[in-house]
């Protein structure tokens, strides 16, 4: 529960302002608007990766703009992050780039020299195969495909066991068609596991098929919420409230 979400970055930008939603469990909510409308912060506030300048953020009625030290790392732990660029050491093994995702459940010292567990070895086996390349974890992720190191990023985040992930532009770089794939893989992750998926997309084709519900900010203001028949009934008149008068629509060009 998102309230009265606001924040000021120190050269005066207005990045968010007075933004307010809820997400019920299990949802799979896509977060839509043009660079620059506060779709990225949004989503760094949440889990606080950037520090929210006024308002507060409730997941399961703990307010996350109040913790800090261990209550923080704790909460962190159960949420997930999916970055735009991967965000993977690109000289470590795709392995070592999975187990990353359990950094914030055991001995730091130990993961320095490469002393994982055997269990958490198991585990980063079992989410590459869910993932469907398990047969690159000894690869070096640099040697992987843009669709392929994005799939590692999921891995990544499957490990920390988490009930909400914050998917940031997760597609923008990859091609339609890899776009849906790695948007596939987030779909089962919240049909089967029923673990939250809060996602932010550019392509509305793209919105269309996998949001369930939707949001929509404007220079820092949320001036859209619906469900997936609203989006998928939208006309020309309401796109243009959420990205401008001068805004054309384009799709990904994936059809039904």
């Amino acid at each position: 529960r998102v309230e009265n979400l606001t924040k000021v970055y120190e050269d005066g930008t207005v990045a968010l302002k007075d933004v307010s939603f809820t997400v019920p469990d299990g949802d799979f909510l896509v977060v839509i608007g043009l660079s620059g409308s506060g779709k990225s912060t949004l989503l760094r506030c949440i889990n606080r990766l950037i520090e929210p300048t006024e308002g507060k953020i409730f997941w399961n009625d703990i307010e996350i703009t109040a913790l800090s030290g261990e209550e923080l790392r704790h909460m962190r732990r159960r949420i997930g992050m999916i970055f735009q660029h991967f965000n993977l050491v690109r000289r470590s093994s795709v392995m070592n780039n999975v187990l990353a995702g359990r950094l914030g459940y055991v001995n730091q010292w130990r993961t320095l020299f490469g002393l994982w567990n055997p269990g958490d070895r198991r585990m980063a086996q079992r989410a590459l195969e869910r993932v469907g390349i398990a047969e690159k974890a000894k690869n070096r992720a640099s040697q992987l495909s843009g669709g392929q190191q994005q799939r590692v990023g999921i891995a990544r985040a499957l490990m920390q066991e988490p009930d909400m992930i914050l998917a940031d532009e997760p597609v923008a770089s990859l091609d339609p068609v890899l776009a849906s794939s790695i948007l596939n893989y987030l779909e089962q992750l919240n049909q089967e596991d029923g673990i939250t998926i809060i996602c932010s997309l550019h392509y509305l084709d793209l919105v269309q098929r996998y949001g369930k519900h939707v949001i929509g900010l404007r220079e820092g203001r949320l001036v859209y919420q619906g469900d997936q028949a609203d989006v998928r009934a939208m006309d020309d008149e309401r796109f243009k409230e959420i990205y401008g008068e001068e805004a054309e629509r384009i799709t990904a060009g994936l059809g039904d």
